[in-house]
Parts: C-alpha cells; sequence; structure tokens
C-alpha cells in the first residue's frame, strides 16, 4: 500500500479544493495539512520549499525515491495517470482528451481571474475575504487585534494587485458578462450531461469545480449571480466536491463526434474571451514587455504579463502537435466556428 500523500493548501485555494476532490475521486490515499502553508512546509527536515510556495504543495517521491515537495495541479494529474491505474481523469480518445486539456487550462487560468476580480474588486467582497482568509489561513482563535492587522495587510495586498489581472474599472463589465454568460453556458450543458464529457469527471471538471468552490462557496457576489442563474450549477459543485463513491464501471465518455452543442458553446466563451489573452501575453513575454493591451470582446483590456500564461499556450500547441493527423483534423472540425482555431497553427 502506497503512503497516504501530504497536501498542504488553503480553504480559499481553488486549487487545493480541486487537487482534493481528485484524490477522493481517484481512491488515492491522502492527508490535508489546511493553513499556514508556507510555515509548515519551512519547518519539514531535509524537504526544501517549492519557489515561490504555491498552493496546493504536495509531497511527491522523485526519481530517486526521495520526496519533494510539488506543485502545480496539471501535471501532477497526468503524473497520476501514470501511476495509478484505476478511474482515470483523462479521456482514452486523444481528440477528447485535448478539447479537455483545453477546458481544464480555461477553468485554471481565466474561470479564476472571475474568482479574483470579484473576491477583490467589490467593497463587501474584499471585506468579507479579508476578513476570513486569516482566520482559515492561521487560526480561527486569532486575537481582535492581531485579526485587525491581518485583515487590513491582506485587504491592501490583494486590491493592489488587482491590475496584475486585468481587473480594473475598465474590464469590470467585461469579467461581470462573461461569468454569467459562462454559469449560463454550464447550465445549459449540465442540463443534457453530468460532467462535461458525459458520465464521468474529467480533469476540466475538477478545475472549473476548484474555481466555483470559491465563486459560489466564498465569495458573496458571484454566489448571488449563481444562485440566481443556475441552481443546477450549484447542486454540482455539492456533487463534485466528493465523487468517491460514483459508478466508473458503468459510466461512459461521450465521443466528440456527439458531443452536445452545449460543450461547443463553452467552447465559443473559450475563444471569445481567452483566446485574446493568451495570444496577446504570449507576444508581450516573447517581446519582453511587461505588460499588453488588446480589445477583448470589444473591450479594452491591459494586465501584467504572465510567463506561465505564456507556457500555457506552447503547452497547448504542443499537445495539438502530438495528435495523430486524422485527430488533430477531428479537433480543427469540432472546434471550427469557436474562435479556439487561432491557437492551433
Amino acid at each position: 500500500m502506497k503512503e497516504k500523500i501530504k497536501v498542504f493548501g488553503a480553504p480559499a485555494s481553488p486549487y487545493t479544493h480541486k487537487m482534493i476532490s481528485i484524490l477522493r475521486y481517484r481512491h488515492i490515499a491522502y492527508e490535508v495539512f489546511m493553513g499556514d502553508a508556507s510555515g509548515r512546509l519551512n519547518r519539514l527536515d531535509g524537504i526544501e520549499p517549492p519557489k515561490p510556495i504555491l498552493l496546493p504543495t504536495l509531497l511527491l517521491k522523485d526519481d530517486n525515491g526521495e520526496l519533494k515537495a510539488t506543485t502545480d495541479t496539471t501535471p501532477i494529474i497526468r503524473r497520476f495517470e501514470n501511476e495509478y491505474a484505476d478511474r482515470k481523469l483523462l479521456p482514452e480518445d486523444p481528440a477528447l482528451s485535448f478539447i479537455n486539456y483545453l477546458l481544464e487550462d480555461f477553468g485554471d487560468e481565466w474561470v479564476t481571474k472571475y474568482m479574483f476580480h470579484y473576491r477583490w474588486y467589490f467593497d463587501e467582497d474584499a471585506d468579507n475575504a479579508s476578513t476570513i482568509l486569516p482566520l482559515g489561513d492561521l487560526a480561527v482563535n486569532l486575537s481582535d487585534d492581531f485579526l485587525k492587522e491581518a485583515k487590513k495587510y491582506i485587504h491592501d495586498r490583494q486590491t493592489g494587485r488587482l491590475w496584475v489581472v486585468g481587473s480594473n474599472d475598465i474590464t469590470a463589465d467585461l469579467i461581470d458578462a462573461s461569468y454569467k454568460r459562462f454559469i449560463k453556458l454550464m447550465d445549459g450543458h449540465l442540463s443534457v450531461s453530468k460532467f462535461l464529457f458525459g458520465e464521468k469527471p474529467s480533469s476540466a471538471d475538477f478545475a472549473i469545480y476548484g474555481q466555483l468552490t470559491q465563486l459560489i462557496g466564498f465569495d458573496p457576489t458571484s454566489r448571488k449571480i449563481a444562485y440566481e442563474n443556475s441552481l443546477r450549477l450549484v447542486s454540482w459543485l455539492d456533487v463534485m466536491a466528493d465523487l468517491s463513491g460514483h459508478d466508473v464501471d458503468n459510466s461512459q465518455w461521450t465521443s466528440l463526434e456527439d458531443s452536445p452543442d452545449s460543450l461547443k458553446a463553452i467552447m465559443k466563451e473559450f475563444g471569445r474571451v481567452y483566446v485574446p489573452a493568451l495570444l496577446e501575453n504570449a507576444k508581450a513575454i516573447m517581446e519582453g514587455q511587461d505588460t499588453w493591451e488588446t480589445e477583448i470582446d470589444g473591450s479594452m483590456w491591459k494586465q501584467k504579463a504572465f510567463p506561465y500564461q505564456a507556457k500555457c499556450l506552447k503547452w497547448i500547441k504542443e499537445e495539438f502537435n502530438s495528435l495523430s493527423h486524422d485527430d488533430q483534423s477531428r479537433v480543427r472540425e469540432f472546434l471550427h466556428g469557436t474562435g479556439c482555431e487561432v491557437i492551433l497553427g
């Protein structure tokens, strides 16, 4: 029996919830250490903390059998696909698996923009988050005086970073409109499919779930929008939290060709808002620019350039190029008219 995987995370981390729900579904033994991840990791003997410390951090064995602090849920998921045989997250069909890769990236890198925006742009939400975060990350029994100081520090730091992810008075309406469309698109899809790709959850389901634990389960404004527009999605969120009992033996992936129109509609939102951001960010990184701006969905968008998101586009292209010619053709046909075609090369 394999040792339990140690997971260091935080209640307000969407990626922590993404990984924990995956471990539950896949029946992989684990134990979670919630809060003070930096302090906990720095106190470990013989294990160097990741730089920077990202959540969640998992202790996994390297090629020499030594425990190593490991981050980034996407490659961790694919490592587990090789190490654990049962209840896998990636569809066997390479073309469908590529669409899953796109939507996992969309959840991790664009839906998270909704989360950061709603959490820190609105006064009520920022007050809620800056009060709860130190209690969840440090201790619920913090003194009122210490909590007051911690609240101000977190509030000022996070609201000061809004521009970094592109949240400001100009883009606020665009983000709000995209989130509301996404909620309704997910509602429409879940009316005909239990998960994104049929009767089994994929890594993309868990990526979106992770962000929604915050958007629906934590932040007041985005939660209100979800409850007003899709109680179906609210219920799906509750189901996704623990799928350890989900019957995979009698569940099937959909085929790409037979997938409902609602899946392609979600991809159109990907092409409408995320593709322009991916392309312009990659261009800025290539040209050595610190910031970039472009028009997205009729609105000007400006933010800090992120090297990691440039890597995301590179990895998307690598995933596509690894497909056979026939599977590439199937993907192109499915994505035709969504706006996603331009990132395939």
